[in-house]
């Protein structure tokens, strides 16, 4: 199966790193529904590792290779750590919208998504002077009538679902838009391999942290079918999870493979987004 996409400069394929800021606000929302779950500190420290610690470790690599990303953030979490997002956005990177408590979309009526996503919104414009372009949906699901939220709310791209192996055009209210959708997958997710889940414990009893090994070795995989097939691939990390000081190495690794090849576009969602758009206008969409 040959891909119809043609990347920028003849190049094979597309690569987005992104990573996902969640900080404490995932383990905020997972104690909630347990007994005295407000006082649970050591699982909500492990959200603030990631953002205290592991982003400026992850950034520091990324500059090693040359690399800009992209990273997701709840607004909760930027309202924590203002001097990280301004430090990520003075690095070149972009900072992607990704609710603002990490609150599931799925389920809320479309006043309280429009509260959610003009609240983060307006953070951001304050923190680094500008609006965000790129959201993500946290807890992995939106409501039917996400994407039109934020398109109607100049939000031109979106790294959510899981459909495809290559960007492709939002069909809202029956047609397709500007809104570019750049899918990412469970198996490039690092906290299914490599966070301990304790609500409950998955699988009960037992450690689900799975090899570094065999999960460099996946990624690795999928980035060579990707390659292989012309396709855009979108690695999803978590600070608190691939940017401890072991985990830092399969970055490293995945990093040196993917930078060492010529023939591959190395891309923020933003970039990405605004390629496919312009190169293939609606109606002449890649098949």
């Amino acid at each position: 199966m040959d891909n119809s996409i043609k990347w920028p400069d003849g190049k094979r394929c597309a690569v987005m790193f992104t990573f996902d800021v969640d900080g404490d606000t995932t383990w905020e929302n997972g104690n909630k529904g347990l007994p005295n779950g407000d006082r649970y500190l050591r699982s909500l420290s492990v959200g603030r590792y990631g953002p205290n610690r592991c982003v400026d470790r992850i950034m520091a690599k990324l500059e090693e290779y040359g690399v800009r990303a992209t990273f997701f953030v709840p607004g909760l979490t930027a309202e924590r750590y203002p001097d990280l997002i301004r430090r990520i956005d003075a690095q070149g990177h972009e900072i992607g919208h990704h609710g603002y408590a990490h609150e599931r979309f799925a389920g809320r009526s479309t006043e309280e998504q429009i509260e959610i996503i003009e609240k983060s919104q307006n953070i951001f414009r304050k923190l680094i002077g500008k609006e965000i372009t790129g959201f993500r949906t946290p807890s992995g699901d939106w409501a039917v009538e996400t994407p039109k939220l934020l398109y109607e709310r100049g939000f031109r791209y979106s790294s959510s679902m899981r459909g495809d192996d290559r960007p492709y055009r939002t069909v809202i209210d029956g047609e397709p838009t500007d809104f570019i959708e750049i899918p990412t997958k469970w198996e490039l997710d690092d906290y299914v391999a490599m966070a301990y889940n304790m609500y409950p414990a998955e699988p009960c009893g037992q450690d689900r942290i799975s090899c570094y090994r065999n999960v460099e070795d996946n990624f690795l995989r999928e980035f060579e079918g990707h390659y292989r097939y012309g396709l855009a691939i979108s690695f999803m990390g978590h600070p608190q999870v691939l940017g401890s000081p072991g985990r830092i190495r399969i970055l490293d690794h995945l990093l040196r493979n993917i930078t060492a090849r010529n023939d591959v576009w190395v891309a923020t969602g933003s970039e990405i987004a605004d390629w496919y758009r312009k190169q293939y206008p609606i109606g002449k969409e890649a098949e």
